[in-house]
């Protein structure tokens, strides 16, 4: 056999010996598909992520018990006129009817979130201002409403502490771990958006450190976020999705400054300033709970003389007598007398001064309070009143038993 003769007898090997092993794959490969294709349709199952491990739904099952609803009412009085009225005026120089009040009510609403199991919330100041004259009920996600009460607010950081007026114990966020607000990272937005409790809105934290205007009030280092901030959010948590605290959604830019329609631009109280304004605020409650739990003062000798006899007191210092012409340094000026009291019956007189009280002389309310001390509804007191005028001019005194009502 001549060498070309082996050569290709050998290539002719090689190739015979590929084409058995593709065979022998290919026979692997039908019985695999063969042996899936008998295989129930009902085994066939993908393996998915479950939602409810999604770290922002946990996140958000995390805070969402503290998130509170926040319903604020304030009655205003306003004077009305009608408008023929400013007619009469223009033309006749008059009105023909007084001005009219009426009492209107005003109401407002946001968010806000619990941060101490004794029911302590921040939110927003715009959201209670002036507390004072406002009805607050915060209602919790599970459907109670409850009372609270005004402890405090900053219109520089527009934040603001209630307290929910119940001895219970309630799910709060806490701020000793809050969010190292990261650029990019994924914030979730928690409140009740135009009044729709329990409402979520995502996106991602877009800057920091951001000073905006709102109605001419500069609010500093704000952070930024897409994600959408409607009304009724303001007061309400931003959070990552760990469920730590972002910071207090506070505004919404629709428009820049020049009147240029914007998207995606909403802003909130960054988490490190919630957190310090909080401090703050729980000393000021602290100090109010001590104020609340100090015993009463004593009562005033003016609210006693009032509340025994109707009649008002005030100390007569050197300028006040000399004005009215009276000794110096004698007794205790009559400011006011109730009708139908004690004194009225008796014919006491504004303007007249208590000079004895029983055997003591007064020169002093607080002597005034000494001497009335022991004296209680029924008792008889004798009082020595008149005027005494400087130089010894018209004495007129007269001593006056008075029953205590």
């Amino acid at each position: 056999m001549s060498d070309d003769q082996a050569a290709r007898q050998v290539d002719s090997l090689v190739v015979a010996s590929l084409l058995a092993s593709r065979m022998r794959d290919k026979n692997r490969c039908l019985c695999a598909l063969t042996t899936f294709l008998m295989i129930p349709a009902s085994s066939l199952c993908f393996a998915q992520a479950d939602p409810a491990s999604e770290p922002a739904v946990l996140a958000v099952a995390k805070v969402l018990p503290a998130v509170v609803n926040i319903n604020t009412e304030r009655v205003v009085r306003r004077t009305v006129r009608d408008p023929i009225d400013d007619f009469y005026t223009q033309f006749f120089g008059y009105n023909r009817f007084r001005p009219r009040e009426i009492r209107q009510t005003l109401q407002s609403l946001g968010s806000g979130f619990i941060i101490d199991p004794a029911g302590y919330i921040v939110t927003n100041q715009h959201v209670v201002e002036r507390a004072a004259d406002l009805k607050i009920h915060v209602t919790t996600n599970d459907g109670k409403t409850y009372r609270a009460h005004y402890i405090a607010g900053d219109d520089k950081t527009d934040l603001a502490f209630i307290k929910i007026d119940a001895q219970t114990d309630f799910p709060f966020i806490n701020l000793d771990n809050i969010s190292p607000n990261l650029l990019g990272e994924t914030v979730i937005v928690v409140g009740n958006a135009v009044g729709y409790g329990s409402s979520i809105s995502r996106g991602v934290l877009s800057a920091a450190k951001r000073n905006i205007t709102v109605d001419e009030t500069e609010y500093k280092d704000l952070v930024q976020t897409d994600a959408a901030i409607n009304p009724g959010n303001s007061g309400g948590p931003v959070i990552d999705i760990s469920g730590r605290l972002v910071g207090i959604a506070s505004a919404k830019m629709a428009f820049t400054p020049q009147g240029v329609p914007t998207q995606g631009l909403g802003f909130a109280i960054p988490a490190n300033v919630v957190r310090d304004s909080v401090n703050h605020f729980k000393q000021i409650a602290m100090k109010q709970e001590k104020s609340k739990s100090s015993p009463a003062p004593a009562e005033p000798s003016a609210a006693r003389a009032d509340k025994l006899f109707g009649m008002q007191l005030q100390d007569l210092s050197q300028e006040l007598s000399d004005a009215l012409g009276y000794l110096r340094g004698r007794g205790v000026l009559i400011t006011a007398v109730e009708p139908d009291s004690p004194a009225d019956a008796a014919g006491i007189k504004r303007g007249m001064v208590v000079y004895r009280i029983n055997k003591s002389s007064v020169s002093s309310v607080r002597q005034v309070e000494d001497a009335l001390q022991t004296a209680g509804s029924g008792a008889d007191v004798e009082f020595t009143i008149g005027i005494v005028r400087a130089r010894g001019e018209n004495h007129e005194l007269a001593s006056l038993t008075l029953t205590a009502r």
